[in-house]
């Protein structure tokens, strides 16, 4: 026989949440479903179908302190902690320590997602302490571009061991992938937030490349009269489409090949003479008339598509350097800039 379930103060976390999906219309459950991720919604799904009867009593009692609850804190703030506390409340430690530990990881919605957004010298440093084999399946799973520059940065006899590994490498068994996600969530990905620090001026520095030219000059004139001395070490940092003069006749080669013609040529427009002279001097001359025509085409453009433009140059000019393809060389000495 079906329990029935008589007082709303008897429920856990889980079981109002479900208690709720249910009382919703189709539409908004539907809505809210596709906000979860996977893991959740069969989390909730398990915990629905155990409810057994719901009085009509205690889904009124249960909306009611869900408004009051809402409405007596005035506003809401959410943040780590605060999440951390409600799920504390709700949950098993250890799915707790899980689900802040991959909300504080670098981005991405599965373990692999986040790999390959982790640092590959920071990557690299902690592979190849493991075995070749769990080396070569964790590198099989991330995009080519970030592995090859992971083995690259790996002591050679190792990462020999390792391509051949992966040459040799058939269908992963589900049980060994599982093993593995589990050691890099429990002894890499947990203390990575806590190891990396990253700068907070070259933070600022990739955020004021974003601006418009506007805002950009706005806010430094701001930030220079409160803090002169950050403003200085943001502008240091910062990289800009004027910046390319930086890039040797070779660099500039490079990005011409991976470019998109048609914001090179909304780009150039808006860029200084020394900028345009140096690309059409690494072309040729039949593609260097072909561009100019285009851009005279153009006829009167707008900036924010100007500014639009060379920002997807610069970062692709920043990508080619991370690979590094091309070097953009700092003030008298061979660096690369980010």
């Amino acid at each position: 026989m079906a329990r029935r379930v008589a007082d709303y103060r008897t429920l856990s976390g889980p079981q109002k949440a479900g208690i709720i999906m249910l009382s919703l219309d189709q539409d908004r459950a539907s809505k809210l479903f596709s906000m979860m991720e996977m893991d959740e919604i069969k989390e909730l799904s398990s915990t629905m179908s155990q409810l057994g009867s719901i009085s009509a009593e205690v889904i009124e009692q249960l909306f009611l302190e869900f408004v009051e609850e809402i409405s007596g804190t005035g506003s809401l703030m959410g943040s780590f902690d605060s999440t951390e506390r409600l799920l504390r409340q709700t949950m098993p430690q250890d799915r707790v320590e899980e689900i802040m530990e991959e909300l504080r990881g670098p981005a991405g919605r599965t373990m692999w997602d986040k790999l390959g957004n982790v640092n590959e010298q920071v990557l690299a440093n902690y592979l190849k302490n493991e075995y070749p084999q769990t080396v070569a399946v964790v590198l099989s799973k991330i995009r080519p571009d970030h592995a090859a520059r992971v083995i690259g940065l790996m002591p050679e006899d190792f990462a020999t061991e390792v391509i051949m590994r992966m040459l040799r490498m058939e269908n992963v068994q589900r049980e060994i992938l599982e093993d593995v996600e589990k050691t890099l969530r429990t002894e890499f990905m947990s203390n990575l937030a806590a190891t990396v620090r990253r700068d907070p001026h070259e933070m600022m520095a990739e955020i004021f490349n974003n601006f418009d030219r506007s805002a950009e000059a706005r806010f430094m004139q701001a930030l220079e009269e409160r803090n002169r001395e950050a403003a200085e070490r943001i502008k240091a940092m910062m990289f800009t489409f004027e910046d390319l003069i930086k890039v040797d006749p070779s660099g500039i080669q490079t990005i011409l090949r991976h470019v998109d013609k048609d914001k090179l040529a909304l780009g150039l427009k808006g860029g200084s003479e020394e900028v345009r002279n140096l690309f059409f001097s690494n072309m040729s001359e039949r593609a260097g008339k072909i561009l100019r025509e285009d851009m005279e085409a153009m006829g009167p453009v707008r900036l924010s598509d100007v500014d639009e433009a060379q920002a997807a140059i610069v970062n692709q000019a920043k990508d080619l350097a991370a690979s590094g393809e091309i070097v953009i060389a700092g003030a008298g000495e061979d660096e690369l800039v980010y």
